[in-house]
């Protein structure tokens, strides 16, 4: 008896981290989703520096976003990366606090959803430079569902501060 492969979608992720060994945290979380059932890493970005966003008085963040292609459904991939934070220490307390690792699920495939658990795409990945620059970097032509063109946002995040460095 064959199995028949499951339709795999492109989704994307950001990783940010600001406290602990930022740049080890995000490549162990790369390794982590690389395990994910019926889950490929097919992209990854470099890392950027971005100051933080709300509390100001914290660490800089270091981001990048990666591409997967995955069998999962949006929540399933979302609980994956909720499960993967946990495992590397993310603690929540409030918004915009420091983090171990924060793994964001941008978009998946062409879904526009807007439940209490996940809103997609990304209600805010539009308005950041450290998601917008990252993702640009790895899919340059991506459409975001309902807003259009990633790269025409990209003018209005030209005064958040960020920095390009090494490679994810």
């Amino acid at each position: 008896m064959s199995s028949t492969p499951s339709v795999r979608i492109r989704a994307f992720v950001a990783l940010g981290a600001n406290i602990g060994e930022p740049v080890k945290h995000l490549r162990a979380a790369v390794e982590d989703l690389s395990t994910l059932p019926d889950t490929c890493v097919v992209a990854r970005s470099s890392l950027y520096r971005s100051a933080p966003v709300g509390l100001v008085d914290q660490p800089d963040f270091i981001n990048a976003v990666v591409a997967v292609d995955t069998g999962l459904a949006p929540l399933a991939l979302l609980h994956a990366l909720l499960a993967i934070e946990a495992r590397h220490g993310r603690v929540r307390s409030i918004p915009n606090a420091p983090r171990t690792l924060d793994l964001d699920l941008l978009l998946h495939g062409d879904s526009r959803l807007n439940g209490l658990e996940l809103t997609l795409p990304h209600p805010r990945m539009h308005q950041r430079a450290f998601v917008l620059l990252p993702l640009l970097e790895i899919a340059p032509d991506v459409l975001l569902p309902g807003l259009g063109a990633a790269q025409d946002y990209l003018s209005a995040v030209t005064d958040q501060a960020i920095t390009r460095s090494e490679p994810l």
